[in-house]
């Protein structure tokens, strides 16, 4: 069965870690192997910076991350194709994998919005205006004010609508999310789950997945264990949960997957590596029909691209 994954940080660890290679490393959960052991169809690869990095070396720690992805992800594999559009993810040949860049906080953009058409141009789809804390843009889920967009992320938002990509609500506050879900209906949350289960700031309350599924905007579920379940150790099941709960308010073909894989240290029990999706489509099999099972792990993103 083909899968769709919304996001990883295994550009991350490449970028940590210039001894990495992206064929078979124990050190990565996203893998060329499991990619092609697992079913992978689509993965898309999240450009994130870290705190730790600052002022220009920012933007610059992102075209970096870009040059690696196209250099150690799409080079050496013939078979890996990065693709940018719909109609490239349709062309692709039955052995083939697509990649898709996406962009996870616009920190390296700072207030300069040329920064965030330069890293559209070079590919990236999907943007998520902040990460767990304030920039220029917004505010994060964690950063105490809770505020919304500033004026520039305003910006950015049409900006990114203008040019057809998502703009990706996790890790935006709720003020934030309201502030995208009036600016643009080219939107999804790529990793988060459902707060009611698991009351995680990350996670996304009823009013808030209602309104994903009123728009036809998709929700990845994410295999963060902390996100999934307050208990420990997290299993399979748990992931089951959350996708009943949002299939429950009418959301079936609005559920997908947001692995977060590369981007995690603790992992949900048989999932710890993109080996352990066979595992998980097993266990999809025995809740869902076949079409339905089909839609969380490809059609559902595919069928909802709007570039």
């Amino acid at each position: 069965m083909k899968v769709f994954d919304a996001h990883c940080d295994a550009l991350l660890k490449l970028w940590r870690n210039p001894e990495l290679t992206f064929q078979s490393s124990h050190h990565l959960q996203v893998s060329y192997q499991g990619l092609k052991a697992a079913g992978a169809k689509i993965q898309c690869f999240a450009v994130f910076v870290p705190d730790d990095i600052v002022g220009d070396a920012r933007f610059q720690a992102a075209l970096d991350m870009i040059d690696l992805f196209y250099e150690k992800v799409v080079k050496p594999y013939p078979d890996i194709k990065a693709v940018r559009t719909k109609e490239e993810i349709d062309r692709l040949e039955e052995n083939e994998i697509g990649v898709m860049l996406t962009l996870e906080g616009c920190g390296p953009v700072a207030n300069d919005l040329t920064r965030l058409q330069t890293l559209l141009r070079l590919g990236v789809r999907s943007v998520g205006l902040t990460w767990n804390y304030a920039n220029d843009l917004a505010d994060g889920v964690l950063e105490e004010r809770q505020a919304g967009l500033s004026n520039l992320g305003i910006e950015a938002v049409k900006m990114l609508d203008a040019e057809k990509v998502w703009t990706d609500v996790s890790h935006l506050t709720e003020a934030g999310f309201w502030d995208v879900m009036e600016l643009t209906d080219r939107v999804i949350a790529s990793h988060s789950n459902v707060k009611v289960l698991c009351d995680h700031p990350r996670n996304l309350n009823d009013h808030q997945i209602q309104a994903l599924i009123k728009k036809d905007a998709m929700m990845g579920i994410t295999f963060v264990p902390y996100f999934l379940s307050e208990r420990s150790p997290v299993h399979i099941k748990e992931i089951i949960k959350h996708i009943d709960y949002v299939a429950s308010f009418g959301g079936v073909r609005n559920i997908g997957f947001g692995s977060d894989f590369d981007g995690i240290s603790e992992t949900v029990k048989g999932l710890d590596s993109y080996f352990g999706y066979d595992l998980l489509i097993n266990e999809l099999q025995k809740h869902f029909s076949e079409e339905e099972v089909r839609g969380f792990c490809y059609e559902n993103f595919v069928e909802r691209i709007t570039f």
